[in-house]
């Protein structure tokens, strides 16, 4: 199932459901199929993703350090797709958003 998240000031974003329900968990939402982003709860959405980004590269920091001695060439195989990345597409529409002042929603 896709979600698309839509604003009147910026181009629709879609994710895939499982990438697109953790980041509204993160921002304190309701997976549900349909939902609102207000423009004063964006500042506090975005710092949240941005916290959870910066955790998780920690944690990945951490691991990497934690198996540096393991082969190499097997880990450069494994592609990562971190939060940060997920998350970029959906902070860059709640701050064009914020900017002109428009709400943001979301379907299934």
């Amino acid at each position: 199932m896709l979600y698309r998240f839509k604003s009147q000031a910026s181009a629709d974003v879609l994710m895939l459901e499982g990438h697109a329900r953790p980041l509204l968990e993160i921002m304190g939402k309701s997976a549900g199929s349909s939902g609102i982003i207000t423009v004063d709860q964006m500042p506090g959405a975005i710092s949240a993703l941005q916290a959870a980004s910066e955790r998780e590269a920690e944690q990945g920091r951490h691991n990497h350090d934690a198996h540096a001695a393991e082969d190499h060439e097997a880990a450069a195989e494994i592609q990562h797709v971190g939060l940060h990345q997920r998350a970029a597409p959906l902070i860059k529409m709640m701050r064009e958003s914020m900017a002109e002042n428009r709400d943001i929603v979301w379907g299934t």
